[in-house]
């Protein structure tokens, strides 16, 4: 049995509402579930990499290897989705997912968990864009707002609540297993999910004429995991050939890749899309900005647990959750406003994150390890309300005059750019952390944070090139 809304006769319309939220109880579960996943190693990475002997490569690439493979795949997902089915794409994204991540909770060594992560990732990039597809098919017009307005505030606290969660799960360490029900739990609920998508989700056969560009994919990859390699293990182990060997071939690949866009008949980034040019600073604004707040929570979990001394839960409660405050009230509030005030919101995002950072700074030079919570505190609840802000209007506002044809397209490539930005800020912001370990954890969380404030004063002069006003309610997203 399946949730067909087209194939319901008229007199049956009635009974649309209560199969239609089930499905979108389905969509939300796994989009919860990769929100956890890639959140979660904010807090544990320290914890995982003692357990498994990992160092700080391991701490840098538990993050890295998840956010570069849903990055890379996120829009070949979608079009596998369009070609194939989203059912079935779905079902074997989630099915993958799941198995993953049992995989991950079994890791004996820092190459296993990588590994899993990795594939954890893959098949993330084939579950997550399914969502919106399924919910269209299910839902009539008339209500499909009401379905999409429930992602913003589940997707927001389950964003926030990863590391929270990760912090209690640690210390309670449950069963003696320690860090590792937090890729356990996923067992359960990707068989709740599963049991209940067989029976509910929507069958489609897919479009067989759907273009993939693989090779575009495949270049895009080798260019984000040759950067990666090369950035980390050269940060990490010391700059022999084979970092250097690792970027020089990045570079390559990326020119490669670049190459690809402008000739495939179906590429990753529409050409059309590269041209416009409030898109493509929305594109690179994205990246930058992303990567720089995405890096600046690895910095503040570093700091208060091997700094300061906290345990997972007291660093989650103390680093994250006034910033999760923070972000919940800035997203809801902001939902209403980026339609009139489009990229001066964003501007304003960017300098409540800068100006918390930089608050940040400020008692951390002046306390250094003896920061208490009540001095961190405002300074992450200000980073979370930029945090909140910037996060629910960049691109909106990117896509503010784009054809509508182009929406889906747009929509998956900025998405694509957020995952990517994932993976390169942690790797750099604890680089560089790591690399002035040597002067103490206070002198290395200051140049980190200094770093995070230069590249969000830089990112600023991108807003200048965003449309002036975002899409109205109702308007391609």
């Amino acid at each position: 049995m399946s949730v067909h809304v087209s194939s319901k006769p008229a007199g049956e319309a009635s009974k649309l509402p209560a199969a239609a939220w089930l499905v979108l109880g389905i969509v939300l579960v796994a989009e919860i579930m990769d929100l956890l996943d890639s959140t979660i190693t904010t807090i544990a990475a320290p914890t995982i990499s003692s357990s498994l002997h990992g160092g700080p490569g391991l701490i840098k690439w538990l993050g890295a290897s998840y956010a570069l493979a849903l990055g890379v795949l996120l829009v070949t997902g979608g079009r596998l989705g369009d070609k194939y089915g989203r059912r079935r794409t779905f079902l074997i994204g989630l099915i993958g997912f799941t198995a993953a991540s049992l995989a991950c909770g079994l890791a004996w060594d820092p190459a296993s968990i990588i590994v899993a992560r990795l594939v954890q990732g893959a098949f993330g990039a084939l579950l997550i864009p399914q969502g919106f597809g399924i919910l269209g098919s299910v839902f009539p017009r008339e209500h499909i707002g009401k379905a999409f307005s429930t992602f913003g505030p589940v997707l927001g606290l389950s964003a926030v609540g990863g590391p929270l969660l990760a912090g209690l799960l640690i210390d309670a360490n449950l069963f003696g297993l320690g860090w590792r029900p937090m890729f356990l739990i996923n067992i359960v609920l990707g068989a709740a999910g599963l049991a209940a998508g067989l029976r509910l989700l929507p069958r489609d056969v897919g479009d067989r004429a759907v273009s993939i560009d693989a090779l575009g994919s495949a270049l895009l990859a080798a260019c984000m995991l040759g950067l990666l390699f090369g950035l980390i293990q050269g940060s990490t182990d010391g700059w022999t050939a084979a970092p250097a060997a690792a970027l020089a071939a990045g570079a390559v690949f990326f020119a490669a890749f670049a190459q690809r866009q402008r000739t495939a008949a179906a590429p990753l980034i529409k050409p059309s899309l590269l041209r416009n040019r409030g898109f493509t600073a929305g594109l690179i604004l994205g990246l930058v900005f992303f990567a720089a707040v995405a890096g600046l929570l690895y910095a503040v979990s570093l700091f208060l647990q091997r700094g300061v001394g906290y345990s997972p839960e007291r660093a989650a409660v103390t680093g994250f959750a006034p910033a999760a405050v923070g972000i919940v009230i800035a997203s809801v509030a902001c939902r209403n406003l980026v339609t009139r005030l489009g990229r001066r919101l964003s501007l304003a995002g960017i300098v409540a994150t800068v100006g918390g950072v930089a608050v940040l700074a400020a008692i951390v030079t002046h306390s250094g390890t003896a920061a208490s919570a009540a001095e961190l505190a405002p300074a992450m609840t200000l980073i979370g309300l930029g945090m909140g802000a910037t996060f629910s209007t960049i691109y909106d506002t990117a896509i503010g005059d784009i054809d509508p044809a182009e929406a889906g397209s747009a929509s998956g490539s900025l998405s694509s750019v957020q995952q990517l930005a994932n993976a390169i800020g942690p790797a750099v912001i604890t680089t560089i952390y790591f690399g002035a370990l040597a002067g103490g954890p206070a002198h290395a969380m200051t140049l980190s944070l200094l770093t995070v404030i230069a590249i969000g004063m830089l990112s600023c002069l991108a807003i200048p090139l965003l449309p002036s006003h975002a899409q109205p309610a109702g308007g391609p997203h």
